[in-house]
């Protein structure tokens, strides 16, 4: 028996494989938006495929199921406001505080412009399996990482805990902010994280 190997036809100019990015790109949009008006445990499949304009066989074609989705919603509104964070600091100049101020801004600012992203991203990650844990804490040591990279004197560069610490407690802050509506002003509640993150720029005591 012959097989055929004729290549898939292109729709609308777009090959198989571009049409298929299409479709997890729209899923996980969806899904951020879904997570963030719904909650993740009071959201269904069928909703975020409903969301997307897509039918759930379509789901299964790049998700193994629900938290697959959610640990990929939750890195691309992550690594996007990562990026964000990075810029600010590249574009601040060499000053530690500087530095620190700007990736603050950018964080806090990316979170008010977002406010379905921000609770995906602080809120519904959390708790659900220890697969998504992990992926939380991933994300967390990497953004630790850099921000240590750009504010932590010399020895505060190594210590992971401290890392953990103070990008936990901006976290906080930032739970408190949202929940009193944004409220004081971005650059109020930027002061106030900066006065903790300035911790790592100060030097290592003996």
């Amino acid at each position: 028996m012959i097989q055929d190997f004729t290549p898939a036809r292109a729709y609308r100019g777009m090959s198989p494989d571009e049409r298929r990015a299409q479709r997890r790109s729209k899923l996980i949009q969806a899904a951020i938006a879904v997570y963030g008006e719904r909650g993740y445990r009071q959201a269904t499949v069928k909703a975020v495929c409903e969301a997307a304009g897509l039918t759930e066989r379509y789901f299964y074609e790049s998700f193994e199921n629900s938290e697959d989705l959610l640990v990929t919603s939750f890195n691309s509104v992550t690594y996007t406001v990562f990026g964000e964070i990075v810029a600010a600091a590249r574009d601040a100049g060499r000053s530690r505080k500087g530095r620190a101020r700007a990736m603050l801004e950018a964080y806090f600012g990316a979170l008010q412009r977002d406010p379905l992203s921000a609770r995906l991203f602080l809120v519904e990650i959390r708790g659900v399996s220890r697969a998504v844990d992990k992926a939380f804490d991933a994300a967390l040591r990497a953004i630790g990482a850099e921000v240590a990279r750009q504010v932590a004197a010399p020895g505060a560069l190594d210590d992971e805990l401290l890392h953990a610490g103070i990008v936990g407690g901006v976290m906080h802050i930032a739970l408190r902010w949202i929940d009193q509506g944004y409220q004081p002003p971005l650059d109020k509640v930027a002061d106030t994280a900066l006065r903790m993150a300035l911790v790592l720029a100060a030097p290592k005591a003996v």
